[in-house]
C-alpha cells in the first residue's frame, strides 16, 4: 500500500521538545526527496524543512536553530523539534517528492499543539 504515515505529534509545553516521526511504504523512498510542512489553525500552509535523498537539507527561516530533518534506511524521515513556541501549533505533515516524474504523496498528518 503507498502511504506515508506520521506519529509522534501531541500536546507539548513552551520550551519542550518533540519528534515525529513519517514512515513511508509502497514507494521507493530512496529516489524520493522529503519534507515536512505545517498548517496552522489559519490553514495556512508553511514548507519547513526537505532533505533530498543523497541528504542535501534545507529549512525555511522560521524553524531553523531549532528543528532537525534526518532520514534513514527503514524508510522513515524525522523532524526533531526543539525549543518549540506556541506559533509552532499545527498539523505537520510529511510529503515525499520525486523530482524526476513529478509524482508526490502527502500523509495524513499530526497534531502538534504547544501550550502551557
Amino acid at each position: 500500500q503507498v502511504q506515508l504515515v506520521e506519529s509522534g505529534g501531541g500536546l507539548v509545553q513552551p520550551g519542550g521538545s518533540l519528534r515525529l516521526s513519517c514512515a513511508a511504504s509502497g514507494i521507493n523512498f530512496d529516489i524520493y526527496t522529503m519534507a515536512w510542512y505545517r498548517q496552522d489553525p489559519d490553514y495556512q500552509l508553511e514548507l519547513l524543512a526537505r532533505i533530498t535523498p543523497p541528504g542535501d537539507i534545507e529549512y525555511t527561516s522560521s524553524v531553523k536553530g531549532r528543528f532537525t530533518i534526518s532520514r534513514d534506511n527503514a524508510k522513515t524521515v524525522y523532524l526533531q523539534m526543539n525549543s518549540l513556541k506556541p506559533e509552532d501549533t499545527a498539523v505537520y505533515f510529511c510529503r515525499a517528492d520525486n523530482m524526476n516524474t513529478g509524482r508526490y504523496l502527502w500523509g495524513l498528518g499530526t497534531q502538534v499543539t504547544v501550550s502551557s
